[in-house]
């Protein structure tokens, strides 16, 4: 389930097209459309995933590291049910077996 997002996307990219369009600073945009300083955050993303800048994640290499780490997460969950089950039935088999009277 997507989070929810206080800002709706049509406003992001209005925001957004406004700064590239008429060069702007970020602040004066933000302030006209009350936003404050989410739209510095939204530009810096927009021009990440445009190739703009190198030194952020894009929003697809964000969201795959989200899964991975959801994932490894998950993983290690299992692992350690698995870890659980072998010590049960280790001992389940070294307990000495005693046959039933009859």
């Amino acid at each position: 389930m997507p989070a929810l997002r206080k800002y709706p996307d049509e406003l992001r990219e209005l925001a957004i097209r406004e700064v590239r369009t008429t060069g702007r600073p970020i602040a004066h945009v933000a302030k006209d459309l009350g936003i404050h300083e989410a739209l510095r955050g939204w530009v810096r993303q927009a021009e990440a995933d445009r190739g703009e800048h190198d030194d952020r994640l894009t929003s697809a290499e964000h969201d795959e590291l989200r899964h991975l780490h959801w994932e490894n997460a998950e993983l290690r969950r299992a692992n350690e049910i698995l870890k659980a089950a072998s010590v049960f039935f280790a001992q389940e088999i070294d307990r000495p077996r005693t046959r039933p009277s009859r």
